[in-house]
């Protein structure tokens, strides 16, 4: 028997003024493009986890315009999306369908949507899909797929047990970043958040000597990989990063992770993210303004607490000779027209070396797109396609929608002239040459390199 694992890939974003401007800098609309362009690494684990006595196969489609491009000879098909791709996900779905072949769906998104995804698909797995795919797997051979498969406790799964991923299903030529998870989950409950702290509600590490099976095992295919650490928030828990990092040190790798702010508070940490090959650190710094910040975690105002430190914290992280990508996010109830420019003056201020700049996005099952249906601040209701991160689809509380996406438009062209990206980069490596941290010879990647 063999099963076709299908990815949904390619996430292309629908705001056409954002499109003419051209820009593919990896903090705006190329980072997008890394991001869709990665294989899929929840595919990938089960595949890890289907017995030997299945043949499986890995495949990507970036759209749903050319039936020919997709393979028939599957008995079984479990398919993989981004949000907005989940319509041509259904499309999909509804193809096999329709030829006899069952299909399994799963993952962040379509757990939000079990109702809506349940019309395309034969079985839907809720929650994480590692304790649930080896009873999906058992029910298709007895013929006795059920509608539903739902992780009880929710979020309990132990990453002691993960499986190694099938990197080897991946075409070596088409791919050189390449994606490992060290960890799942974050302490931060963000009202916007779309990520694993839908389906597990602690912070869970994977055993250090797994991660490293997972990196020799990439290293045998890909001998200079650029790993990027498929985590909500790295290096959490510490005494699991320190020893994570010693090891990789040994490895001659290059690699991206997304962090908080509290990592410029260690230095052994920093020292060791430095010399294990770190090339950047996405941080969501959301706003530089208060107001904004306010009330944007469910669990505590966190981030709030932190504003003060944002440009000692970049300084300090930069330091090592990593970078930092900073993310903002347009549209919050705090802001106002005036953030625009806010924003400009903090990242020259900040001496930030790459910034990332998207719309305040409703994901299905988050509690930010609950606040907003009520409070009818949606422009469109499940509208999925639209959660690009470059799309509106919110109505904002202190500014038209015209207003949001002129002061939107007006600072991408700022912040991603050639003029601000060079002086971003020169200001980056003046600063390095008088630094005590830096303690290595680091060819300094630019961002398309980065994000390549």
């Amino acid at each position: 028997m063999k099963i076709g694992f299908i990815a949904m890939s390619g996430v292309r974003a629908h705001n056409e003024e954002l499109t003419k401007l051209g820009l593919t800098l990896p903090g705006f609309v190329e980072r997008n493009k890394v991001i869709a362009s990665l294989p899929s690494l929840s595919l990938l684990t089960l595949a890890g986890l289907t017995p030997e006595k299945f043949e499986v196969e890995y495949h990507e489609i970036a759209d749903f315009r050319n039936e020919g491009a997709l393979p028939e000879d599957y008995d079984l098909v479990a398919i993989s999306t981004f949000t907005a791709q989940v319509l041509e996900a259904f499309k999909v779905g509804d193809y096999y369908l329709s030829r006899n072949i069952p299909v399994i769906m799963g993952g962040l998104t379509i757990s939000s949507l079990v109702e809506e995804a349940g019309e395309h698909c034969t079985s839907i797995v809720v929650g994480e899909g590692e304790p649930l795919w080896p009873q999906v797997l058992a029910d298709f051979e007895r013929g006795n797929l059920k509608p539903v498969y739902t992780q009880s406790p929710a979020g309990g799964y132990d990453l002691r047990d993960a499986p190694m991923p099938r990197f080897d299903l991946l075409n070596p030529d088409k791919y050189n970043r390449i994606t490992v998870q060290t960890s799942r989950g974050c302490p931060h409950k963000c009202e916007f958040c779309a990520s694993s702290i839908l389906l597990t509600s602690k912070y869970k590490v994977k055993p250090v000597e797994k991660i490293m099976a997972e990196i020799h095992a990439i290293k045998s295919i890909w001998p200079r990989p650029f790993i990027e650490f498929a985590d909500d928030n790295s290096f959490v828990n510490r005494e699991h990063s320190k020893a994570l990092l010693r090891q990789l040190g040994k490895e001659k790798l290059r690699w991206f992770t997304e962090a908080d702010i509290n990592v410029a508070k260690d230095d052994e940490l920093l020292g060791l993210m430095r010399d294990s090959g770190c090339q950047q650190v996405l941080i969501g710094l959301e706003s530089p303004r208060k107001s904004s910040l306010n009330g944007l975690e469910l669990n505590g105002n966190w981030k709030l607490r932190q504003q003060d430190n944002y440009k000692a914290a970049i300084a300090k992280i930069q330091s090592y000779g990593i970078t930092v990508n900073g993310c903002f996010i347009f549209g919050l109830d705090g802001d106002t027209p005036e953030v625009f420019d806010e924003v400009l003056h903090f990242v020259r201020d900040s001496g930030l070396y790459e910034v990332q700049i998207t719309f305040l996005t409703a994901f299905p099952g988050t509690p930010l797109y609950r606040r907003l249906k009520e409070e009818g601040r949606l422009i469109r209701e499940r509208a999925w396609e639209l959660c690009t991160l470059f799309d509106i689809n919110i109505v904002p509380k202190n500014m038209s929608v015209v207003e949001l996406q002129h002061g939107f438009l007006g600072l991408a062209k700022q912040l991603y002239s050639t003029e601000e990206t060079t002086g971003r980069r020169r200001n980056f490596k003046s600063r390095l040459k008088t630094s005590p941290n830096f303690r290595r010879n680091v060819k300094c990647e630019d961002s398309t390199k980065l994000a390549a």
